[in-house]
Parts: structure tokens; sequence; C-alpha cells
């Protein structure tokens, strides 16, 4: 498997470098095609203006939407013109309930989404339905790339946190053309369970899945000493110097971990280092 079809959404224009600077790294990486979409969201609810007032509203939000996906689509294409890679960019507007749609579209055609950081300080309301969209809809595994993190294509130090899910599991796989070019990977299980068939061997079938892969595996059970497991992953990612943290996205329900939190969300809420995740 390799990555030739790369996809960034790009709804912020103080994000819009950033996150390229990442899509273009990976694309040069791995000689892939790089596809943008600039979308400029109409963050309008029709339904709750006075009567009378939402013509004129909605014009203004959609006026405004265009001018946001042009100054997007002006910063992506100034910038991809002075690389050397293989691109294309299209711009257009979409409601903020149908952002999702867009998103999965053209998310679904590629072979990895890169988009920038959903939640923490600073981010709209619109990076979490697109970073979701490209996961759940268009079925993408995802590099998630935080504000602080530098671009890192070819990751020498790779930590995955295992847990024996399947979207665990779909994220290593999804992240294998990396992980057969890391120096180590550091396969971290927390408090793997006392009963069950891997109860004496945690994460050893993974490891050997990967050694047939040609990955340097080496596997590190911890305890939850803190009290998320996401806590762990992060100071565990510190203390092994990792680049880049792969593992899988919303083993729980969406609904229950934006109720209740969970380490998908916290993890993209906090991390300092590229993420690539899978449903």
């Amino acid at each position: 498997m390799t990555y030739n079809c790369l996809f960034s959404v790009l709804t912020d224009e103080t994000l819009a470098r950033h996150t390229l600077e990442h899509a273009i790294a990976m694309a040069k990486a791995h000689d892939a095609h790089l596809d943008v979409l600039c979308l400029g969201v109409d963050r309008s609810q029709a339904g709750y203006y006075y009567t009378g007032a939402s013509a004129i509203v909605l014009q203004e939000t959609i006026t405004r939407a265009h001018s946001e996906a042009q100054a997007i689509e002006t910063i992506v294409k100034n910038t991809l013109e002075g690389s050397d890679i293989r691109w294309s960019c299209d711009s257009g507007v979409a409601q903020l309930a149908d952002l999702g749609r867009h998103v999965a579209a053209r998310a679904r055609f590629s072979d990895l989404a890169i988009v920038p950081q959903p939640y923490g300080e600073g981010c709209g309301a619109e990076l979490e339905p697109a970073a979701e969209a490209a996961m759940f809809d268009g079925h993408t595994p995802s590099l998630i790339v935080p504000q602080k993190a530098k671009p890192c294509p070819d990751p020498k130090c790779i930590l995955i946190g295992w847990n024996e899910s399947i979207e665990a599991l779909n994220a290593v796989r999804a992240a294998m053309p990396i992980l057969r070019a890391a120096d180590v990977v550091h396969v971290t299980v927390i408090d793997p369970p006392t009963h069950g068939p891997h109860r004496s061997d945690p994460g050893g079938m993974l490891s050997q899945y990967l050694a047939r892969h040609g990955v340097t595996a080496e596997i590190d059970v911890l305890s939850k000493t803190l009290p998320r497991v996401a806590d762990v992953l992060l100071r565990q990612a510190q203390d092994i110097d990792a680049h880049m943290i792969v593992m899988g996205a919303y083993g729980h329900s969406r609904f229950r971990e934006a109720i209740f939190g969970g380490a998908t969300r916290y993890m993209l809420e906090k991390a300092t280092l590229p993420i690539l995740m899978a449903h």
C-alpha cells in the first residue's frame, strides 16, 4: 500500500498555510497527488431569525462565506504553485449543517486526509465536522496536524495506541507505509485485560503482524497511572521522543464522547504531535 492520493479540506484562513506544509511534505515523501478543497462556511441558522430578517442575513452570510473561500483558495494556489508536487484545488460554500457531505464526497476518493486539529483554543466549530466527515462518512484515515506540530512525513519513532479494537487495527493498516519506513514502532498497551486470549501476551499478535510487514516493533505495557488513558499515551510519546501517534478513532460513539469525553476527543485537543487516526 502507498499513498498516491492525498486530500485536505481547509475552512480557516489562519490554519491554511500550516496544514498545507504538512500536506506538501507528505505528498513529496510519497510522490502523491494532493487535492485541496477550500470551503467557505455559512454558519447561519435561518430558522432562528426574526420575521423579515432571514433573506438579508442569509445573503450577507453567503457573501462572507464566498469571500472566505476565495481568500483560502488564493493562499492555497500561491503556496502550491511554488512547490514541485502534483496538485489540484477547488473551492465552494457549504452550510455548517451540510459541511460533512461535501467533505466526505471528496475524501472517499483519497488514501489519506490531512486536516487541522479540530479542538482547542482558536478552533472554529466547522473543524470538528470536517475532520469527522473524512473518517466516518468518507471512510478515509486522517492525519490530524496540531498547530504546534512540525511536518514529519517520515517519522522515525512512532507510537501506536493499541487496545485490540478494530478501530486501532484499521489505523495500523492505514499507517503501514509510514510504519515500514520508521526505525522503531512502539506498540503501547495500557492496562491490558486480565482475562481473554491475549492476557499473557498483550500486543503480541499485532507485533507479529507488523514484523511480517518489515516493521521493527517494540511492545510497551503500561499501567494507567494518570486519570486519562490519553494522558498516559501523551506522556509515553514524550518519553520515547515519538514523532507521530497512530491510534483508532472513536471506539465509543461520537455522541457519548461529546457528552462524557473520551480518549479520541482528548487526544485531538491536547496532542502536539501529528496523529494518524482511522475509525
